[in-house]
Parts: structure tokens; sequence; C-alpha cells
């Protein structure tokens, strides 16, 4: 970046030397010619549709328009762009794989749950997620550098690749802000009303089944407009092409674009942070509520203990899951907006922490696997099971079934019948006790 900065300044020094011009006036009217037209291509080059994702779909010449301003965030934007891509590349594969395990494991028969249906179609919007990112990186930024444009780079194939990248990882990224809702919702209404029996659970996961279909075609349609706003402009005798600006924060903003800014900003941003806000709470909430009032009315068994144990560890894991969310997305959201109502906010601060809010967005796809395998003993086991075959599965000693299958047996029935299994399983260890008893008296 720094070296076509150079060889710019280089080239007008050239030009005003051989200017056929008297006096240093017209000298300066050359520099100022040609900086502003330096500045007004940089501004051409650059798809204000990059917001719908991140700023590293914009083009490189963004990046020079950048360096006119200085600062040190245009600096480290500058620096960590020559490194984006091959840590991006090294997180998609490693989401990549991790999520292909979390299906399996969360689509394993004994793991049939509304929220394990939830989380099993995030990984699908992940997976896909990363899967379009990997070529974008190996392109834009590996085989070519970040700060370079050329034929190859920017050709019209190319760059009409970005296009479908941007408006697929819009709306993959829709669906699993969304999915996180629905996950905190189904999540707390199954604590503060759990199932009765096995059809009422078979009836949540059909409701959960539409919910989901419901949030991918919504999310696609929602973002049409954004779609048709992303449009491709030839430049030099159309060997390369450009994405077309938008002036984002500009005096000249067209109506449809803010409008545009402001339904995504709300619709996929800020307003499923603040449900998931609100039903995170009531979530911690109500899962304290459960557990004082579970542990003053009934003497915990050993088993009951373990249920009660995996329960809140589920309900912790699903919070983890919102708060990463939280913190990837409601920051972007607040950047969109500050970028639509304040002037050159896009162009100073939102496109040089571009590249950043990727790399977190992939972190965040790419990590569920390691929260459910730390948080979630009926996921780890099965995983064990699953792919780790020479590892024997524990038997539990008073029951005669694996760990899994027990976990998997418990979660199977509903809050309400815990209490009728908990006092089943005391008479069963005071009728042994009995027993024993009578055999030592004999």
């Amino acid at each position: 970046m720094e070296s076509l900065i150079l060889h710019n300044i280089k080239r007008m020094s050239v030009e005003n030397i051989t200017a056929p011009c008297d006096g240093g006036t017209c000298v300066m009217t050359v520099i100022q010619e040609k900086i502003q037209k330096t500045e007004d291509s940089a501004l051409l080059k650059c798809g204000g549709s990059s917001i719908w994702f991140s700023a590293a779909n914009c083009d490189e010449a963004m990046r020079e328009n950048q360096s006119y301003s200085g600062g040190d965030l245009s600096l480290f934007a500058r620096t960590y762009a020559d490194y984006h891509g091959y840590i991006s590349i090294c997180v998609c594969i490693f989401g990549i794989v991790t999520n292909v395990f979390n299906i399996t494991v969360l689509t394993r028969k004994h793991m049939r749950t509304p929220v394990n249906l939830i989380l099993t179609w995030l990984a699908v919007s992940d997976i896909i997620t990363m899967l379009s990112y990997l070529p974008f990186a190996m392109h834009f930024y590996c085989i070519y550098p970040a700060a370079s444009k050329s034929t190859e780079k920017n050709s019209q194939g190319w760059m009409l690749y970005m296009i479908f990248h941007i408006n697929l990882a819009a709306t993959t990224h829709t669906v699993s802000i969304w999915l996180c809702v629905m996950l905190a919702i189904v999540r707390y209404l199954h604590i503060r009303s759990p199932t009765k029996a096995n059809s009422m659970r078979l009836q949540r996961i059909k409701q959960s089944q539409f919910g989901i279909l419901f949030i991918y075609v919504s999310s696609a349609l929602i973002l049409v407009p954004n779609y048709m706003s992303n449009k491709l402009l030839p430049e030099n005798n159309e060997t390369i092409y450009v994405l077309r600006n938008l002036n984002l924060g500009k005096n000249d903003t067209e109506t449809t674009v803010l409008i545009n800014v402001w339904v995504y900003a709300f619709t996929a941003k800020l307003v499923p942070c603040l449900l998931m806000l609100i039903f995170g709470s009531l979530l911690i909430y109500n899962i304290h509520v459960k557990i004082r009032q579970r542990r003053k009315i009934l003497q915990i068994s050993g088993a009951s203990s373990l249920r009660l144990s995996e329960h809140s560890r589920t309900t912790k894991m699903l919070l983890a899951v919102i708060i990463l969310f939280l913190i990837t997305e409601l920051p972007q959201g607040v950047l969109i907006i500050l970028s639509a109502c304040v002037e050159n906010f896009f162009d100073q601060v939102y496109l040089p922490l571009g590249d950043v809010m990727d790399i977190v967005a992939l972190v965040n796809n790419a990590v569920n696997f390691i929260l459910y395998c730390s948080m979630s003993t009926k996921f780890r086991e099965t995983f064990v099971h699953l792919f780790c075959n020479f590892h024997p599965i524990r038997r539990s000693e008073d029951s005669g079934y694996t760990l899994t299958d027990r976990l998997a047996k418990l979660d199977s029935h509903s809050n309400n019948n815990e209490n009728n299994h908990h006092l089943q399983l005391l008479q069963n260890h005071f009728r042994k006790f009995s027993a024993e008893r009578h055999l030592e008296r004999a």
C-alpha cells in the first residue's frame, strides 16, 4: 500500500517539473488536481454494499483513500490486511470441519430436541458462510495482495463472485443471528413451561422446523433490495471491474440506499440483539429460580443431581452462544448506523475495522464445537462414541445403560415428570436399603 502511495507521489513530482508553467502557482494547481483525481478515483472503486457483511468486500482503492487521512486506525488496517487472508482461511477450515462434527452429533436420534435442531441449522448456515469466504480470501488476499489491483484480480468473473459472496454472506449471517434469537426463545419457553408428554415434545420439534424454514426464507426476501443495489462498473477499457459506490455518509446519498441501510441495521443487527438480551436475561433468571425450587423441594439423589447439573450446563452453553453473537453483531450494528448518520464515518472508521469484524464473525462461526464439547456432557460423549470408538464409554453401574444413553433417556422426559422420576428413584433406594437391613437381621 505504501509503495503505491509513493509511486503516485513520484509521478506527480515528475509532472510538476515538466509542466509548461511559469511560477509556483501553476505547479500547486497541478498537484491539487492530481490529488483530487486520485481521491475521486479511489472513491469510485469501492462498493458501498460492503456494509452488508464487511469492508473486506471493498476494492483495494478505498484502502488507498484511507491512506490520505492517516491515523493509527488506517495504519492498522493496512498492516493487518497482509495477514487477514491466511488467518481467515485457517479459521474457515477449522470451522467447516467442526461444524460438520456438530451436524453429525446433533442429528443423532437420541439428540433430537428443538434446541439441537436449531443448533444444527445454525451450523449449516455457518458452513455456507465459511465455504463462500474461502475462495474470496484466497483470491483477494493471498494470491493477490489486498492493496493491489490488476486485470486478473479484478476481472469480471471474480468481481461477480465478490457480489455473490456479499449477498450470500449477508443472508447466512442474518439467518444465523435470527436462529440465535429463536434459540433463546425456545429455551426460555422450555424452562418456563416444560413439555408434559412426548407428543408435546414432538409438536415443539415440528414448530421449530417451521420456524427455521421461515427464518431462512424471510432473511433472503428482506435482503432482496440489497441484492439489487450491488452492481459492477467497468473501468480502464473494461479490463478492470469495480463495485458501484453508494456514497454512504455523503450529502448525495440516495434515499433508497439509506432505507436499505436502516432496514438492514435494524432487522439483521439491532432488533435481534435486543431480543437476545431480553430473552437471555429471562433465561438466566428462570434457570436460577428453577434450581432453587428443585433443591428446596426435593432431596436430590445422585442421578437427579446429574440431570439437574446437565440442564444447567446446557443453559449456560446456550447463553455462551448468545453472548458471542452479541459481542460480534451489536458493535457492527452500531457502526452501520453511525456510518449512515455521521459524515465520512464509513470511510474513516468502518472500513479500517472491516477485516477485524470479518475475522471476529468467522471465529464466532467456528468456536461452537468447543463450547458444546466443554459444556455439554451429552454432546461430548456422543461425539466420543461416534468418532473415538477406541475410547470405551463408561457404564452406569446402577442402570446398565451407557452414560450417553442414560442422559438421552433423561432428556427425553419432560420436566413435569421429574418429580415422579425422583420419587421413584428414592423408593427404589429405600426398598434396596430395607432389603439389605432385612438380610443383615436374618
